[in-house]
This record gives C-alpha cells, structure tokens and sequence, in this order.
C-alpha cells in the first residue's frame, strides 16, 4: 500500500496550508499566500462557529488604524529629555503598507465597499497637568518635522481645543494646564469586518476550506517533516486528521498552548501573560454626536499598553459609536472564550523560570491589574471624567473587551522579560510558524505576514513571479515610504483614493 492510500484510508487530509484561528492575522495570510500562490491548498480551523469573534471582533479591540499618530506609548522619553520616534516611524510605515494592501483588494473587486471597514477620523493625543504637557510639545517638534507626521497640529489654548473635542473640554476648568495634538490623516478600522471580508473572498476559491467550530487538539511533526494536526470538529465530536507542509498558528491568545504542542526548539522558554479588557460604552446618542475623534491619554505608570486611556469614536455594524477605556484586569484565559486552566497548561519546564523573573521584574504591573480589578462603578466613572468631565453614570455601560496575552521571552541577563508587542516564532526550516502578542498586531498585519512568507519560504520570496505579484499588491514593497517623503505622499494619495478616505480634514461617517 503507497503512503498517499494508507493516508486515504486512514482519513489523513493533504493539503499545502492549514491555518489555525480565523482572525485578521489568519485572513491575511491566507489571501496573500493566495494571490502569490493561487494553486495552494488552504485548510482554515476556527475552534468557534463564527470569523472573527475573538481579538479581531470590533468590540474586543481598539478598532484604531495603529498609525503612531497619536499613541503615546509608541514614543517614549529618554533619560535626556529627547523623544523616541524609531517605533512610531515603523509602526507608521507598517501601517501605509497594510493600507495598500487593502486597496489593492478594494481596486482587484476582491473586497466589496472600503467604508464597510475603515473611515477617516482624527487622532488626538491629549494630556493634562505641566510634566505632561512639556512631553507632548516635545513630541510634536519632534513628529512634525517627519514627512510621516506632516499636518500633525499642536495647541495648549483652550479655545481651539473647544473646537476640536468639545466634549473632552465642557465643564472643565479655565485654569487647567491642558495640551493636545490632532492630525486629520487618522483612520477607524473595523478589523471584524475586514477579516469577514477576506474570508467571503477566500472561500470563493477552490482549494481552500474554513472549517467552524473545529478545534485544533494536537500538533505532531510526522515522519516525512511535515505536521499532522488533529482536529475536533465541536459539532459532531469526531476527530480528523489533515497533515500540511505549512502551519500558521494565528489563534490570538490560544497561539502559546497550540505552539507548545508543536515542540519545536525555538518555542522553548516562551511564556504568556493574560490582560483582560473592559470598556465604558455609551448609550446616549446626544454625547456620541457630540465627539468625533480617538484620543488617547498617557497610560498609568507601570500599566501595559493595552490599557492606555482613550476616548475613542468608532463605526461598529454601520452604527457610530463611542467607547473609553479600556480597563484592564487580570484573568487566567488566554482567550474571551477561553478556559480559566489556560495559565496552567501554559505552565512547562521550558518556560518557568523566564515566567517567574518576569513576574518579579513586573512587580508594579501586576499590582496595577489587581487595582483594576477592585475597581467600583464608581471607580471606573471616575476615571472617565478625566476626559469627559461631565459624563453621568447613566449615559455609559459596561463592555467585555478581548483578552490579550502578552509575550515571556527567554533573556540570559534577567531570565526573562515581558514584551509588550508581537513576535512570530518559526521553526529552523520554516514549516510551521506562530504569531504570539498583541498592539499594535492587527493594524500591521500585512506587513507582519509578509516578513514570516520571506522568513519561512527564503528562496521563495526572491523569485520574480514572487516579488513582481507582491509590488502589484504593494506598490511600495522593497523601498521605505519612511525614508523617501514623495514615496510617502504618493502611496497615502493612492490608498485614500481607492479606499475612499477624505484627506481635507472633514470627517467621512454614516
């Protein structure tokens, strides 16, 4: 009996691609890997009934284009006084990659209307009290003077700030040292429906299949280097084999538990640190009309990015909505829909000891998250009124965010680190690979997946047929839009076009 009819008989499924999760991570890759490789054999697992409904779902996620226009994390200050700007830059950069990766889709008709899924809107950085506003005003000389952040405008008076977030400043003192920053080239991104989008698209095609509710229960390397996946399918019980050349584990929080399963060496010593999510959602259509923009706060000390205050203007299901927050917490699930054991089975001899020197190197976060979690009502309107002085507890209610896990590292000096970003890990020969992290994944998606098709198919991705399909998708793919400023004004000129993003400043909404 030849291998390929015991693999019949045995109900193993071959195919080229089994991607593990159905978020934007998953849709992502699975669209490029299908314009630059159209006969590839897909097999999508999604261990829920539906696309999207963990990290990517607009209401478990900030929902902004993470462009380092107005995050404050993404720039911090030196021991000197002078601001970092190397990761707002890149995370910039990332982002108009991402954009013209989904005008081409717009342009090819493989994604229906643009507005479906991203619209102009403002980003604002505003901060109170006099350390804070000396902060900003150096972040911004410093921006300004990078094509990248061109048209980023800055003002302590109280007057033009009225103009521009009228509701951030009723109620508030004359007196108070305010400042904020505001440049109109911001996005609102729907990520839910972007990935719905791509998904429609990709089950269109033949060759590839997205499987719901099938949950991925183990991860076996199989005699001839390529992966056996079991998989469960949640409706029927029964299990399934499919063996793939190539795996990507795009599982959000559950990535680390799938990856461990895989037992690669270049898994060894990673570790997850769940962060849970809330936010205040407004019920009041008076106060939602009343802002139109994301602005974002400076995070507390010792809190992690995820949980940098913003009140954030947002197009969900066609409806405006406004949302503050988020509120982090603390629970053991690596995802919403999760398993209060995940921390546990996380848990290897491999990762201990980088788990347990992050801790202790964590000590303020940690105390921090156990604050968040005793908070009141109150405590949480509070809050809110630092930016909306005037907000009434009956106006806002409270909204389950997506849970987030962020990356342990190995570190020889320290034993291990806390990460605040995301890192793929892929085997020595590429054949499987994991994307583990959170903020600002989403938003540099595109970017994020080009670099793991170059890392695990090198000889690949220096092709011809490889590298001209990717310059027809990204006009910009091989030369820096941060470097070369016309570049950068002919790739944002082109992306708002085709995706129908208003350059004047005037807000596009329903």
């Amino acid at each position: 009996m030849t291998k390929k009819n015991k693999n019949k008989k045995n109900n193993v499924k071959e195919v080229d691609v089994v991607l593990i999760g159905a978020g934007i991570m998953s849709a992502t890759l699975g669209t490029l890997i299908n314009e630059l490789h159209p006969s590839a054999s897909i097999e999508i697992f999604e261990r829920l009934d539906e696309v999207a409904a963990e990290s990517s779902d607009a209401w478990n996620n900030a929902g902004t284009g993470h462009s380092a226009l107005c995050e404050l994390n993404y720039t911090p200050q030196r021991p000197d006084g002078t601001i970092d700007i190397n990761k707002a830059i890149k995370i910039a950069e990332a982002f108009e990659v991402s954009k013209e990766f989904w005008s081409y889709l717009v342009a090819q008709r493989l994604i229906d209307s643009p507005d479906r899924f991203i619209r102009s809107i403002p980003h604002m950085s505003f901060v109170f009290g006099r350390e804070n506003v000396d902060f900003l005003r150096k972040r911004h000389e410093t921006m300004s003077k990078h094509h990248l952040f061109h048209g980023m405008e800055y003002t302590e008076d109280h007057e033009l700030l009225r103009q521009w977030i009228p509701l951030i400043m009723e109620g508030r003192d004359s007196e108070e040292k305010l400042a904020a920053t505001k440049i109109d080239i911001g996005t609102d991104v729907d990520f839910g429906e972007l990935t719905r989008a791509l998904f429609f698209h990709l089950v269109q095609k033949k060759g590839i299949k997205l499987r719901l509710a099938n949950e991925v229960r183990d991860i076996e390397r199989a005699n001839d280097g390529r992966w056996d996946i079991t998989v469960k399918n949640l409706t029927t019980d029964k299990k399934r084999k499919f063996r793939a050349k190539f795996v990507f584990i795009g599982a959000g929080g559950g990535s680390l538990l799938l990856l461990e399963k895989s037992e690669i060496p270049e898994a060894k010593g990673f570790g997850g640190f769940p962060v849970s999510g809330q936010w205040l959602r407004c019920t009041n259509p008076d106060v939602i009309a009343a802002h139109h923009a994301k602005v974002y706060g400076k995070a507390a000390v010792g809190s992690p990015p995820m949980s940098v205050p913003h009140l954030d203007t947002r197009v969900i299901d066609g409806k405006t909505a406004l949302l503050f927050g988020p509120y982090a917490g603390f629970s053991t699930k690596f995802l919403k829909n999760g398993s209060w054991l995940d921390l546990a089975s996380s848990i290897k001899l491999g990762n201990i000891r980088p788990m347990l020197a992050a801790g202790m190197d964590n000590l303020p976060l940690t105390k921090y998250l156990i604050d968040q979690v005793r908070q009141s009502p109150e405590d949480r309107l509070n809050a809110l009124r630092a930016y909306v002085p005037t907000a009434k507890k009956e106006d806002w209610e409270l909204e389950i965010a997506g849970q987030r896990v962020q990356v342990i590292k190995k570190d020889e000096k320290h034993g291990g680190v806390l990460e605040f970003g995301t890192e793929v890990v892929s085997s020595a020969d590429g054949s499987i690979a994991a994307l583990l992290g959170a903020s600002p994944g989403a938003s540099t998606s595109v970017s994020i997946m080009i670099e793991l098709l170059a890392r695990c198919f090198p000889e690949r991705a220096k092709t011809a047929q490889y590298l001209d399909k990717l310059h027809e998708m990204i006009p910009s793919y091989g030369l820096s839009i941060a470097a070369d400023e016309r570049l950068c004004k002919e790739t944002r000129a082109r992306s708002a076009a085709i995706l129908q993003l208003d350059r004047t400043g005037e807000m596009v909404w329903p």
